[in-house]
């Protein structure tokens, strides 16, 4: 297969660790957790584990009414931080071949509730809400009128895989020869509606997430993602190979046997030309629930051994459902770079091993490769057995 020649140029990020790629970066290799802790702001009068952003965000008062939302704001945050990178592209290569591909599960869900709310109290919505900021396509529409692009445009929305398919999406418009650069990525915003869903699925953990535990108890709920500049131009960091594939399983569980999140990482890595053992680090999709770390440590250890390093940095950032693919790829794009030690994110959890899981290589804090990370694999799976792998690597 061809050596891919999509690469990730530059990276904009914003989670609970921080709202810039130097915070998350301090907080991903920091020598205790942070991130997800203590809220009662989101649901008031409940005390719950979430990965929120305290920072403070762009403002979106220059958009539409009906693109205003915090889920946007998280975007505009993200794309400050490669806005130059991006508005270089767009004066090289014109508006026109600028594309957006950004993957979201909420968009402005959480506007909704809070117009429903005051619906409730006053019998009409609020003057500044609008329906269409609800809608999926809303994050890809507010980069297309903040940057006055009119290229391609693709709203991604398959669950908690949705960004890591943007960045595949991306690259095959890229290689399509469809576009020169791409703006491409997911967000989603923590809101009451979303937290209290997954509460009423019984996926919610009382406290810290526990990923691969024998303790675990389900998820921290999280809010963030990332955007990255994506062109055929030669950079640092290289998309070099992704995986699709789908269980048709179940509604909201993977398939027990992993032959979909199989399928996503085996085709990830011939498509990037890589053998199994080239790969220096996994990081796993971990959501500490029952089912996902149960097939997802099968599924590693079927396709790779149980002595490649993995974790979960759910501990630190909280699911952040749509935008986790794209946060997390650019957890290890910020590993790729400018790590000659080979530091690794850590894996945060009681220590506690659950015998019934398959044995994998937990990444203690303060570990290192004692080499630059060559090629890194990360995996999102999602509701509907919607199964993404990303591998980046050196460019």
């Amino acid at each position: 297969m061809v050596r891919s020649s999509v690469f990730l140029n530059e990276v904009g990020v914003v989670c609970a660790l921080g709202a810039d790629s130097a915070s998350v970066r301090a907080g991903l290799f920091a020598d205790q957790q942070s991130g997800v802790a203590a809220n009662t702001r989101v649901v008031p009068g409940q005390e719950l584990f979430l990965g929120a952003v305290t920072q403070t965000l762009e403002d979106v008062g220059g958009l539409p009414h009906a693109l205003r939302s915090r889920n946007n704001a998280l975007l505009l945050t993200a794309l400050r931080q490669i806005r130059g990178a991006v508005d270089a592209a767009i004066s090289r290569y014109g508006a026109h071949r600028v594309a957006v591909v950004v993957g979201t599960s909420t968009a402005g869900i959480g506007e909704a509730q809070l117009a429903m709310a005051h619906y409730a109290a006053h019998h009409e919505l609020p003057p500044a809400f609008h329906f269409s900021q609800q809608e999926m396509g809303s994050p890809v529409m507010a980069l297309n009128a903040e940057l006055g692009l009119c290229g391609p445009v693709v709203g991604v929305s398959t669950a908690c895989s949705s960004s890591a398919k943007a960045l595949a999406s991306a690259a095959r418009l890229l290689n399509a020869g469809m576009a020169d650069a791409v703006i491409a990525g997911g967000m989603d915003a923590l809101s009451q509606f979303t937290v209290t869903g997954f509460s009423a699925l019984e996926a919610l953990s009382d406290t810290l997430c526990n990923p691969l535990s024998r303790n675990r108890s389900g998820i921290n709920i999280g809010e963030g993602g990332a955007l990255f500049l994506m062109t055929r131009e030669p950079g640092d960091v290289r998309l070099a190979g992704w995986g699709e594939s789908s269980d048709a399983y179940h509604i909201s569980a993977p398939s027990p046997q992993g032959t979909g999140a199989q399928a996503a990482m085996r085709s990830a890595l011939a498509r990037a030309g890589i053998a199994p053992h080239a790969v220096d680090y996994i990081n796993l999709h971990g959501t500490a629930t029952r089912q996902n770390d149960t097939v997802e440590c099968l599924s590693v250890q079927a396709v790779f051994s149980s002595e490649i390093p993995v974790s979960s940095t759910k501990p630190l950032t909280g699911h952040t459902l749509g935008g986790a693919g794209a946060l997390e790829a650019a957890l290890c794009w910020l590993t790729l770079r400018d790590n000659p030690q080979g530091y690794l994110p850590p894996h945060w959890w009681d220590g506690e091993v659950d015998p019934e899981l398959a044995s994998l290589k937990l990444v203690n804090s303060g570990f290192k490769l004692g080499h630059t990370p060559n090629y890194l694999l990360s995996n999102s799976f999602a509701f509907g057995g919607s199964n993404a792998s990303l591998v980046l690597a050196q460019g």
